[in-house]
Order: C-alpha cells, then sequence, then structure tokens
C-alpha cells in the first residue's frame, strides 16, 4: 500500500486530535481505529433505534480551547454549553445541595449548611485556582523533569504548597477549609474519579483541583455537554482531520507495528496488509504498544521491565439507561425537567460513604453503597431519543477488575442492579421507568474499548505515575525508545479525561522530527 508520512494507530479523541495537527501541517496522514466508529471512549452510539447514548465519557469541558481554535472545530460541528447547575447531591434525610455557575446563588445554598463555609468556599476556590495555573502551563507542553516540579515549590509557604496538593489526602484537604459534611461531599466527588483510591488516600487532593481545568467558550471551571453527546467532539475532530487531508479507516485494527534497525516503519493490520509509513503515533496504551504490537526484541528489557509494571487498574461500571420518564427526587419532586436535571447527579451522602465505597473495592468486592455520578444527556439535548423518552448515564464506582469472587461476566448484572437500587433510593420512580439498560464493567472496557484492565485513563493517574513519571521516568516527551514512534494516548501526559493535550503535544514532537526530511 502506498505510505504515508503518519499513521495514527487508534481513532480516540487523541488520535484524531494528532492527525488534524500533522494533516494542517500538510503531512500525509492515516488514522485506523478497531472499532466501527471513532472516538474511543469519547463516542456516541445508537444502541436502539432513535436512541443514542454517550456510552462512556459522559461530560465535556475539559477539551482544550486551543485544539478547538487551531482545528476550527466550530466549522464542523463541535457545541457545547456549560452544566448549570453544575452538581445536585441529595442526601439521606430529604435535603439536597445545588452547585451552579452564580457565585452569589453559591454562596446562599452554602451558608444552609454553615455559614463559615460560604466563607471558606471562596478563598477554596482562589486557592485552587492559583496551583491550577501552575499545572495548566504544563498541559500542552512535556513535562518537566520531577526535580524541576518540585524545584518551583521553595521557602517553607511553598513547601508546605507542595505538600498539601501533592501528598496530602482530599479529605484532610477538605477538612481545613470546610466544617459541613454536606459541603464536603458535594467537593469529595471529583477526588478520585477512575482512581483505585479513597479519598483518604494520601495524594488524592491534587484531583480535587481536576474540575478547575474545565473551560466551555471561555467560561472557566465549568462542565458541560456536547451537542450530540461525546461522540460530537469526535466526530467534528474526525471531520476536521479530514478536511486537512486525513484518511480515516475504522473497522480495521492494527496487528503489529513494523520495525527496521530500530525504527517504526509503519503498521499491519489484521487483515495482514502492510502500510509504510515515517512515523507511527500510537493511540493506544503503552503496555498494548510494547507488549503487544511490538517485537519484544526492539525494545530494552529494562524499558519493557517499567512499562509491564506500569499500573492500569479499572473501577468503574457505567450504566445506560433509556427511561420512560424522569427521576423523581424525593427532596425535590417532581417529572418534569427541573433545574436539577440539568447537570450531574451524584449520590455521595458524605466523604465516609466514599471511603466506605472504596473499602469494598480495594479487597476485592464491587461496592454495595456505591458513588454515583449521574447525566440526563438527552435534558439538554432532545436529539439524543424520541419525545417523551430519556437517556440516563450512570457512572459507578467502585468496581475493582480484580475480583475477590465470581467473574465479571456472571456479576455484571447485579451490580446494574445494585447501581440502580442506589439512585432508586433518592427517586423511587427509577426502576420502574427503565425500559432499557446496559452494564459496562471493567473487563467491557478492556474488551470493546481496549483500556488495560478496564482502567478509564489507560493507565492510573496516581502520583507516582503523573508529569514527568507518566508513562515511565525519562520517556514523558512523547517520542519512545524506537526512533519514529511516538505515544499520543492518555497514558502519556497529562493524562486521560477528554483534554485532546496528549494528542496535540506528540503531534508537535513528531512534526520537530519529520519537518527536516519533509
Amino acid at each position: 500500500m502506498p505510505g504515508f508520512d503518519a499513521v495514527v494507530v487508534g481513532g480516540g479523541h487523541n488520535g484524531l486530535v494528532s492527525a488534524g495537527y500533522l494533516a494542517k501541517a500538510g503531512l500525509k496522514v492515516l488514522v485506523l481505529e478497531r472499532r466501527p466508529v471513532v472516538g474511543g471512549a469519547s463516542c456516541t452510539e445508537e444502541l436502539l433505534p432513535g436512541v443514542r447514548f454517550s456510552r462512556l465519557a459522559y461530560s465535556a469541558g475539559l477539551l482544550r480551547p486551543e485544539v478547538v481554535r487551531d482545528l476550527e472545530l466550530a466549522r464542523f460541528g463541535y457545541e457545547a454549553q456549560p452544566f448549570d447547575p453544575q452538581f445536585f447531591l441529595p442526601f439521606p434525610d430529604g435535603d439536597s445541595i445545588l452547585l451552579w455557575n452564580d457565585n452569589d446563588r453559591n454562596l446562599k445554598e452554602l451558608a444552609r449548611f454553615s455559614k463559615k463555609d460560604a466563607e471558606a468556599y471562596p478563598k477554596y476556590v482562589a486557592f485552587w485556582t492559583d496551583v491550577m495555573e501552575l499545572i495548566e502551563a504544563m498541559v500542552l507542553e512535556a513535562p518537566p523533569p520531577l526535580a524541576d516540579l518540585l524545584g518551583m515549590f521553595q521557602g517553607a509557604d511553598a513547601e508546605e504548597l507542595a505538600k498539601r496538593i501533592l501528598l496530602q489526602s482530599a479529605a484532610s484537604l477538605l477538612d481545613e477549609f470546610f466544617e459541613s459534611e454536606e459541603v464536603k461531599a458535594m467537593l469529595v466527588t471529583a477526588t478520585t474519579i477512575g482512581l483505585p483510591a479513597g479519598p483518604r488516600t494520601p495524594g488524592t487532593a491534587l484531583m480535587l483541583g481536576h474540575m478547575l481545568l474545565h473551560e466551555i467558550n471561555g467560561v472557566k471551571q465549568t462542565f458541560g455537554y456536547a451537542k450530540g453527546g461525546m461522540g460530537g467532539i469526535s466526530f467534528a475532530l474526525a471531520r476536521a482531520a479530514e478536511h486537512f487531508g486525513a484518511t480515516i479507516r475504522a473497522s480495521t485494527g492494527v496487528r503489529r507495528i513494523l520495525t527496521r534497525d530500530g525504527r517504526a516503519v509503519g503498521v499491519e493490520t489484521d487483515d495482514s496488509t502492510r502500510i509504510d509509513a515515517r512515523a507511527v503515533l500510537a493511540n493506544v496504551d503503552v503496555k498494548t504498544t510494547f507488549t503487544r504490537l511490538l517485537d519484544p526484541d526492539v525494545v530494552d528489557p529494562t524499558f519493557l521491565g517499567k512499562v509491564r509494571a506500569i499500573k492500569a487498574t479499572g473501577v468503574v461500571t457505567k450504566v445506560n439507561c433509556l427511561l420512560s420518564e424522569l427521576p423523581d427526587f424525593s427532596c425535590r419532586p417532581g417529572k418534569t425537567v427541573q433545574p436539577h436535571h440539568r447537570g450531574y447527579i451524584d449520590v455521595c451522602p458524605s466523604v465516609d460513604y466514599l471511603e466506605r465505597a472504596w473499602d469494598d473495592a480495594k479487597y476485592g468486592s464491587p461496592s454495595e453503597e456505591p458513588f454515583l455520578d449521574c447525566v440526563l444527556h438527552s435534558v439538554t439535548d432532545p436529539s439524543l431519543c424520541p419525545p417523551g423518552k430519556f437517556t440516563l448515564s450512570i457512572y459507578s464506582q467502585y468496581s475493582p477488575y480484580a475480583l475477590r469472587s465470581g467473574s465479571w461476566d456472571d456479576r455484571k448484572e447485579g451490580v446494574g442492579d445494585t447501581v440502580v437500587e442506589t439512585l432508586a433510593q433518592f427517586a423511587p420512580n427509577l426502576t420502574r421507568a427503565i425500559e432499557w439498560r446496559e452494564v459496562i464493567t471493567p473487563l467491557d472496557m478492556e474488551r470493546e474499548w481496549g483500556l488495560p484492565g478496564g482502567c478509564i485513563y489507560q493507565t492510573d493517574m496516581t502520583p507516582d505515575q503523573l508529569f514527568s513519571l507518566r508513562p515511565v521516568p525519562g520517556w514523558a516527551g512523547y517520542r519512545t525508545p524506537v526512533a519514529g514512534l511516538y505515544l499520543c494516548g492518555s497514558s502519556s501526559h497529562p493524562g486521560g479525561g477528554v483534554t485532546g493535550a496528549p494528542g496535540h503535544n506528540a503531534a508537535r514532537v513528531a512534526l520537530e522530527d519529520l519537518r527536516p526530511s519533509g
């Protein structure tokens, strides 16, 4: 087959970002995607006639505005809007809390639970805004060496800051700012998303600031929804890449990455077609890249040993439902669309509740009382399903990939029942409202989406696997020990989430290497 300047292995959103930048620079680019649709975990699929679900990823806001601008995504159908309210948490005592995009409104809401916490909340946001400005500056660049990163924190006050954000637990940091269990419960939910850790695990504090990296239409620190579901993002990226000249082929898996004299020279597809290329960008995870797609003799055994030691720990079960009516919450009754139906609906009554959910999972059992993060996508985008019906996305944690007893094939529907029953404690009509559901376990995520161990970030985003330690020390700059092979997926810096940053950064590095000869 005629050669390409670059072949991208995997048509997830990061692979599409890389393809867009490379094609816009004038390179001949081919994207190969094993599944029949592009987007990877950021996908929208029609599972019932006229009903489309965001099957895995379920909220927008992390896609870098630079990517939106550079690839002109608005021209190709990208459209996103902020949630408002952002969060709704019902509590067992019949109360609830809403977090809005209006600061004054938030302060009044928080003051119902604690006047002290209402006064502390602006200070808390300011604290994380300052921290995230430092981190955001590194998102679209290769990370500095860890020693240089730590060197940013000098002096007693700076060292105290480093301790708080890098070493402290989320629970202990929240205790420094707030007294109300309800306020802390609202804020703690973001800290362990996709992580094999509880809120009292050291090192989880950093993830509290993760939500502050979100931005939609210039509005910072906001989550939101994409028109057409999460696949709307990927479809816009694909259309942009094709506009700039890239070729995208779905239903085309890659069997192996071809090398010659220690250099990547192309790929071989599952049907034995050979495709030559000057560069290969792997959007699949680092473990798959080096332990399955490459001949092991090509890579130094010491490097391979480090790759095999990388942790990829699945802890998520996703449940997608079609409803005949909206959830009718006991604390805010009504089946017509109300504000609390428009953003995140979380089940996490307390920090201790989340910690107990983790206690189950760390010993190999799905949480008996799981943390839930829910979105009613069709409320904000009615095009996703027929009138009078509603789509419900339930993200559930924790569900350990490695079970102490039984198999996921046998236990998945039982775990799905637990997830639904947990939400139904707050919205009793839910069980009878479900017309159809899909349960996706960590094993399903590995089988269908190629996520190792069911890890939604390809590899764990724990402190020992972030910044210059991602994916392994010495190789955080997207190049690999195999010349011409680059990592552009979530197992490279800055990690997971639908940011497009790894794809952007890897494309820049590949262009630096390809331009001199092209």
